[in-house]
C-alpha cells in the first residue's frame, strides 16, 4: 500500500506539472488561453477511453506487471516534455502521458479489492488519497521552487526521473506475485457491468468530483499568478497549504471510516455522507475564490477545497470497490474512470475558451455550480451502496 500510495502520488506530480511550469512555459511556447485548454484535455482523450481496456486487463493479467509498465511508460513521457519546441510536441507526449497514467487507479483498486478486509477499506484508500493530494503539493512546491530557479524544462526533466525510481522497489516487492490462485479469479465480463446503474451512477458522480479537482489543478497556478498578482513563490506556498491540508483531511477520513465500520454500523452510509459534504464544500470554497480580496482568505478558502477533496478522493474508489467486488475490481474502476474523466477532456477546454471570453469569475461560477450539482446527485441518484450481483 506504501508503495502504491506513492506511485498515485507520482501519478499527480507529472500530471500536474504542466499546470506548474504554465506561468512561464505559455509565455515562451505562446500559448493562449485556449491553446493550454487544450493541452491540458490532451491528457484525457486518451486517459479517459484507455481505462476501459485497461481495467479489463488488469482482471484479466498480472496487475503488478502492468503497474510496473504503466509507471515506465509516463515516467518517459513526463522526461521528454523538458526538451518539447511547441504546441504540437507537447500535445503529443501529453497523450502520451495520459495512456501510462491509466494504470493507477484500476490496478490500485484490484489490489486493495484482493489484499484488504472490509474494516481496513478505509486507511487502505487513504494511502491513495494522501498520494493524490501530496502529489499535487509536493510538485506545486518543488515544482514552483524549480520553475523560479531553473525554468520550466527542468520541472518536467526532474519529475520524470523521480519516477524511473519509483520501478526499483516495486519489482524487489512483487517479484513472485505474478502467480497463485489469486490470478485466476473468475471475470466478469465488460457488458454485464456497463448495465449496471450503480456504475452508471457513480461515473456521474466521479464526473462532477473530477470536474473541480481538475480545474484547481490545472488552471490555479496560472490564474493567482496572472490574474490576481502574486508572485511565483507565493502561489506555490498558498497551494500547497490547500493540498496539504488535503492529505490529513484524507487520513482523518479514512481513520473514521474503518473506526465507523469495525464497530459494525453501514459503510455505505458514512461514504454517502462524506461524498455529498465534500462536494457541497467544494463548491463552496471554489465560489468564494472568485470573490477573495486578499492572500489570507485565498489561503482559508484552499484548506477548505483541501478538506473537501480529501473526502472526495478517498470515497470516489471505496464506493466503486464495494459496488464492484474483488472479481470486478479493476473492470469496474476502469469504465467509472474512462466515464468520469470525460470532465478532464470538456472541463479544461471549457475553462480556456471561458477565460478568453467572459474571465476567470465566471470560470470559477460554473465550476462551482458542476460541484454543487454533485452533491444533489449523491442524494438522488446513487443507490444503495452495496456489493453489487454479478451472476
Amino acid at each position: 500500500m506504501v508503495l502504491l500510495g506513492a506511485a498515485v502520488f507520482l501519478n499527480y506530480v507529472d500530471r500536474g506539472a504542466v499546470g506548474i511550469a504554465a506561468p512561464l512555459m505559455t509565455s515562451e511556447l505562446g500559448l493562449s488561453g485556449t491553446e493550454f485548454g487544450l493541452i491540458v484535455s490532451a491528457f484525457f482523450w486518451v486517459y479517459a477511453p484507455v481505462q476501459l481496456v485497461v481495467g479489463w486487463l488488469v482482471d484479466r493479467y498480472s496487475v503488478y506487471r502492468l503497474m510496473a509498465g504503466g509507471v515506465l511508460l509516463w515516467a518517459m513521457a513526463t522526461l521528454a516534455m523538458g526538451f518539447v519546441g511547441g504546441f504540437t510536441s507537447l500535445l503529443l507526449l501529453r497523450i502520451l502521458l495520459g495512456i501510462g497514467e491509466t494504470i493507477a487507479f484500476p490496478g490500485a483498486s484490484k489490489i486493495i479489492t484482493r489484499h484488504v478486509p472490509a474494516e481496513r477499506r478505509g486507511m487502505a484508500n487513504a494511502a491513495l488519497a494522501i498520494g493524490l493530494a501530496l502529489g499535487p503539493a509536493a510538485g506545486t512546491l518543488a515544482g514552483g521552487l524549480i520553475l523560479a530557479s531553473f525554468g520550466w524544462r527542468a520541472v518536467f526533466i526532474a519529475f520524470g526521473l523521480l519516477t524511473f525510481l519509483w520501478l526499483i522497489p516495486w519489482q524487489l516487492t512483487t517479484r513472485g506475485s505474478e502467480s497463485g490462485a489469486a490470478e485466476r479469479e473468475p471475470t466478469v465480463p465488460m457488458r454485464r457491468l456497463l448495465a449496471k446503474w450503480p456504475l452508471w451512477s457513480m461515473s456521474i458522480a466521479h464526473i462532477a468530483s473530477n470536474y473541480v479537482f481538475y480545474f484547481l489543478l490545472a488552471w490555479l497556478p496560472l490564474y493567482l499568478v496572472k490574474s490576481r498578482g502574486l508572485s511565483l513563490e507565493t502561489m506555490t506556498l498558498l497551494a500547497t497549504l490547500g493540498y496539504a491540508v488535503q492529505a490529513v483531511a484524507a487520513l482523518a477520513f479514512g481513520s473514521i471510516s474503518d473506526w465507523w465500520t469495525a464497530r459494525g454500523y453501514s459503510e455505505g452510509r458514512v461514504r454517502r455522507a462524506m461524498m455529498f459534504g465534500g462536494q457541497l464544500l467544494a463548491a463552496v470554497a471554489v465560489l468564494g475564490l472568485a470573490y477573495a480580496t486578499s492572500n489570507v482568505q485565498i489561503g482559508a478558502l484552499l484548506c477548505l477545497a483541501g478538506v473537501a477533496t480529501g473526502a472526495l478522493s478517498l470515497n470516489t474508489y471505496a464506493v466503486a470497490q464495494m459496488f464492484a467486488g474483488p472479481r470486478a475490481a479493476g473492470s469496474w474502476v476502469g469504465a467509472q474512470n474512462a466515464i468520469g474523466n470525460l470532465s478532464g477532456i470538456f472541463g479544461p477546454i471549457l475553462t480556456g475558451v471561458i477565460v478568453d471570453r467572459a474571465g476567470y469569475t465566471t470560470a470559477f461560477v460554473v465550476t462551482a455550480s458542476v460541484g454543487a450539482a454533485g452533491a444533489l446527485w449523491w442524494i438522488v441518484g446513487v443507490p444503495r451502496i452495496e456489493q453489487v450481483r454479478l451472476d
